[in-house]
């Protein structure tokens, strides 16, 4: 198998092609997660299923992803980046093409879950070449660069989808993306090289499990209470069920000589609390960005696709504004960014605490662009100096373990807000004189909104708090004189 041996020699490697096959691969399948949202009434009426029922084709997606993630890093340390890379853009592109051709609703759901497959795999095997390939001087603009597609992707989503539902039928959002994927794949093919150290670990069959039944059913139950309530039996079952699992994964992985997801990455301070500081920010972001489409389209009446052009602007920028923080993070360290970056996003939900039915368009695109600067100051810079303090050895590790938990940060914290919104408007309604009245309801929503927004506000404070105490890190590998590039790793220590 290609790459196998102690190390791969990096000094040769050209770096500029492999961040290219990244970018367009990432660009892709991060698209497609927020693509399909605009579609959702036509796809209800085409195959005459439920809300509920259409609901499953973003909650399986999110699934996948959080059963499939935490399992990345045992395969990296099987599969050469190569092989792990197109697998993963060949499970989309196939996804992909069921998906365009669907004749019924499973089917359509069967290709949803393959496409995630990839995007799975993929993610975390981008972020672990980056940190192979850069010394970690550099590595903020690279990270910095993938930061552009991970968050502009999918802020470009809804607004391109809308745009295509405008002319043309559900489909043509599968068409356009088949031949972006097989660019990928072609692209690739040619230009990615292996930059992974195979050790071909023992694969714990039950570990595999345990985390399966973890972190799905914690991810799927959260999901669900937005729909269906916390007082469900499905709701808190599955989550009992995964919380459960979780433990005993984590227990498993501590006895393990070579476990799954090493959770030694945690003895490391400034990963685990860079981890803990993603997890709430990352809580705020996924729920801001459902809350508000819900707000603009409930209480202003906008359309699916005048609410996709609002949040576009501040997609554009975070986009812009991730590279530039990536340049900034490698000259000046993580504190100089995160904590006023920290800063801006409790501002920016602040001022999100009062909106209103009368609000104008501009002043929630004005609030948006804020909070995504805010962001785009964070997320990269803080990622980047919790996995540079990680040895090499761990690095796959790493990734797979900060990319599952915001994973399940999104699940816990979209279901958290959701539920704080309808649950407020209902005790609006109920002491409402006149609740049938569509203004009154557009009131409930407001104030349901509020409500979800002071919670917002507290855990953003939180998150402000953990970002005082992250500081520029260095690995361990790099105490011990071995250089970044191109060097045998060191020895597994044994437990």
């Amino acid at each position: 198998m290609e790459g196998q041996g102690p190390s791969v020699d990096l000094s040769k490697i050209k770096r500029g092609p492999i961040v290219v096959a990244l970018i367009i691969g990432a660009f892709v399948a991060i698209l497609n997660e927020t693509l399909l949202a605009n579609a959702l009434p036509d796809l209800m009426k085409e195959f005459a299923v439920s809300y509920s029922t259409i609901q499953w084709l973003s909650t399986a997606y999110m699934l996948v992803i959080g059963v499939l993630v935490p399992v990345t890093a045992v395969l990296q340390l099987w599969f050469t980046t190569r092989q792990m890379f197109l697998s993963a853009m060949i499970l989309f592109f196939v996804g992909t093409l069921i998906s365009a051709f669907a004749p019924e609703f499973g089917v359509l759901l069967t290709g949803r879950i393959v496409q995630a497959l990839g995007t799975g795999l993929m993610l975390p095997v981008m972020m672990n070449t980056i940190l192979v390939i850069f010394p970690p001087e550099k590595r903020g603009g690279a990270m910095g660069l993938m930061g552009l597609v991970i968050m502009f992707a999918p802020a470009i989503g809804p607004t391109v989808s809308g745009l295509i539902l405008d002319s043309l039928e559900w489909r043509w959002l599968f068409y356009l993306v088949l031949p972006l994927a097989l660019f990928s794949i072609l692209f690739a093919a040619g230009f990615l090289k292996n930059v992974s150290t195979l050790t071909k670990p023992k694969v714990d069959v039950l570990s595999i499990l345990l985390s399966t039944i973890g972190f799905g059913g914690v991810v799927y139950g959260f999901s669900k209470s937005g729909e269906i309530g916390w007082s469900d039996p499905e709701v808190y079952w599955t989550i009992i069920v995964g919380i459960v699992a979780l433990i005993l994964f984590v227990w498993r992985q501590l006895l393990l000589k070579e476990p799954v997801m090493d959770l030694r990455a945690f003895k490391f301070p400034m990963f685990t609390l860079v981890t803990i500081l993603l997890f709430v920010v990352m809580m705020t972001l996924f729920s801001t960005l459902t809350l508000l489409p819900l707000f603009m389209q409930g209480a202003l009446l906008m359309t699916a696709f005048k609410s996709g052009l609002t949040l576009l602007p501040g997609g554009v920028v975070n986009g812009i504004m991730a590279p530039v923080s990536g340049k900034l993070f490698d000259k000046f360290g993580p504190r100089l960014l995160v904590v006023p970056g920290l800063v801006i996003v409790c501002v920016a939900i602040w001022m999100f605490t009062g909106i209103n039915e009368t609000t104008s368009n501009g002043y929630i695109i004005l609030i948006h662009i804020i909070m995504m600067v805010g962001i785009s100051a964070v997320m990269m810079p803080a990622q980047t100096t919790g996995l540079n303090q990680l040895p090499r050895n761990l690095y796959p590790h790493g990734t797979a373990i900060m990319n599952t938990l915001q994973q399940v940060s999104g699940a816990i914290g979209t279901a958290l807000f959701i539920s704080i919104m309808s649950n407020r408007s209902k005790d609006y309604l109920s002491k409402s004189s006149d609740p049938t009245n569509p203004l009154e309801a557009a009131k409930g929503m407001v104030s349901g909104l509020h409500s979800a927004f002071w919670i917002g506000l507290a855990i953003g404070v939180l998150a402000l708090i953990l970002g005082f105490f992250v500081k520029r890190t260095k690995s361990p590998d790099q105490d011990a004189g071995i250089q970044a590039e191109g060097q045998p790793k060191p020895a597994r220590a044994s437990h």
